[in-house]
């Protein structure tokens, strides 16, 4: 997850995600103008992390306007006739009287699983502590694979959900990456989101144990899920 077949040369991956959305959309980012916007402008980042430590990047602190409650982000712009029916595109079917009132959003992880071209997929149990017991997957050497997950928003929008994962081998960081996801407005039914596909690097110094942490977090930097797991890199699929 997060592991480019040019780790050991340094070298960055600048190819952007696909993103596929189940229900609606994700929430167009541009700018509605200063007079009550919907979604707050979300900071300028690159797809992949810099090669500064994990510790400094989360260190930067994010200034963003202020939040609103859905109720209060409707009733803003309700005598603007154009941005009152963008709002209500938008939100589509969403219960203002259910969720309205809330202020934070929230995102829950339904589902994580490693699709392979003419393979099953491999299914991740999320653990509530965060820290699946044991050997979490493993990935055959040089092959080609992509990380699928299903997410659910409620209470508000959130902004900027993004994906990051840090690797190391044997004590040291091999690679870092972060993805963005997008801007998503509660709705009953999950989102699916499906990342870039990879290549496992391949070869005698690439074979072997890794250990990684995986991150859901948003703008405000509130973390929706952070796992800490082990995976192999072996010669060929387990079990094959």
């Amino acid at each position: 997850m997060g592991y480019d077949e040019k780790i050991n040369e340094g070298e960055e991956n600048s190819e952007a995600s696909k993103t596929k959305t189940t229900g609606k959309e994700a929430a167009d980012e541009g700018n509605v103008g200063e007079s009550g916007e919907l979604v707050r402008k979300m900071s300028e980042s690159s797809i992949y992390a810099t090669d500064q430590d994990e510790e400094d990047e989360e260190g930067r602190k994010i200034e963003l306007g202020p939040q609103y409650t859905l109720k209060e982000q409707i009733e803003k712009d309700k005598d603007d006739e154009s941005l009152r029916r963008w709002k209500e595109q938008l939100l589509g079917s969403v219960d203002i009287n259910s969720v309205g009132e809330t202020l934070e959003p929230d995102v829950k992880i339904l589902s994580l699983a490693i699709k392979s071209t003419g393979r099953p997929d491999i299914i991740l149990p999320i653990p509530e502590s965060g820290k699946p017991k044991g050997l979490w997957f493993t990935l055959k050497e040089g092959s080609q694979y992509s990380l699928k997950f299903t997410f659910q928003v409620s209470n508000n929008i959130v902004s900027g959900l993004r994906y990051t994962n840090t690797v190391w081998k044997a004590g040291l960081k091999v690679d870092s990456a972060k993805e963005m996801i997008g801007t998503f407005s509660p709705q009953a039914e999950p989102y699916t989101h499906e990342m870039h596909e990879e290549t496992t690097p391949s070869g005698m110094f690439a074979r072997g144990s890794y250990s990684a942490r995986s991150k859901f977090v948003d703008d405000d930097d509130k973390c929706y899920l952070e796992i800490n797991y082990t995976f192999d890199i072996r010669k060929e699929w387990q079990g094959a």
